[in-house]
């Protein structure tokens, strides 16, 4: 009986994903108006560098890095593709997979101008906001493929995972602000973080970010995501179960000047673990 309310849960929650609509999302999640990109104080500089110091700091190598949950965004690999020869976007909705396709294929018609993350992430690396388009190209060769994925699946690529995919097990695995919108509630959110992991190699690195006591988030015309509010304590517990070792823990207060008009997140958190 337990199995099956559980499954009816995680299908209610993807009915709620029906709805969403990735212009909208990156409008209100993304755009320049949205963002804060000139405030030094602001949530988007604050992922960007916490990103941008994971992957520079010597400790994360190998060959591939799998991002689940991509949902329609890009800047959450814009760092990686400096330290992996292989990105693999992954997300559970076709919308989203065919609008991170339209950047990737760059033939027009993709919903986003990526240009100020591409910008910004190039003066973290040293290098003048210019050179830009050639963190665009570099992105674009690196990124391999865009799968769909199911993170409440033991096997969230697919039944014959890992066998049938184009690598074994990841180098590393990024998720950001994923498995708390996608779960219906704690204990879904603890069994996809351990599905997830299972697509990690030992020794692996582990980066996640998303929101704390959040509880919704709007993600287009009449779809009010339910979130799993999470705290430091629910996700270290979460982690530890994984089987993954925490290496920090940071968070980011959510500042006064925010509006909440489209989510009632409390703060953002970024975690850097390893797998054991």
């Amino acid at each position: 009986m337990e199995g099956a309310t559980t499954e009816n849960s995680v299908a209610a929650m993807a009915a709620c994903y029906e709805r969403f609509d990735p212009e909208t999302f990156l409008q209100k999640f993304c755009s320049a108006e949205e963002i804060h990109l000139d405030r030094e104080d602001g949530i988007t500089r604050w992922k960007l560098a916490r990103l941008h110091g994971a992957f520079t700091e010597g400790d994360m190598r190998g060959e591939r890095l799998l991002d689940v949950g991509s949902g329609p965004t890009l800047y959450q690999v814009m760092s990686a593709c400096e330290v992996f020869n292989q990105v693999i976007l992954t997300d559970f909705l076709e919308a989203n997979r065919r609008e991170l396709r339209l950047w990737l294929q760059n033939e027009g018609g993709s919903k986003m101008n990526w240009t100020p993350f591409l910008q910004h992430v190039c003066k973290l690396e040293g290098r003048r906001p210019s050179e830009w388009t050639d963190k665009a190209t570099k992105l674009r060769q690196v990124v391999t493929d865009v799968l769909p994925i199911d993170v409440h699946r033991p096997h969230p690529l697919g039944p014959d995972a890992p066998g049938s995919l184009p690598f074994a097990l990841a180098d590393c695995v990024t998720s950001c602000f994923c498995l708390e919108g996608a779960s219906p509630d704690l204990g879904a959110f603890n069994r996809a973080l351990i599905h997830i992991v299972s697509l990690l190699r030992p020794g692996g690195h582990l980066l996640l970010m998303g929101t704390l006591g959040e509880t919704y988030y709007l993600a287009g015309p009449g779809a009010m995501i339910p979130v799993v509010a999470l705290s430091e304590a629910k996700i270290c517990s979460a982690l530890k179960e994984s089987g993954c070792s925490l290496i920090r823990l940071e968070v980011f207060q959510r500042p006064s000047y925010e509006s909440k008009e489209h989510n009632d997140s409390e703060a953002t958190f970024f975690l850097k673990a390893r797998k054991n």
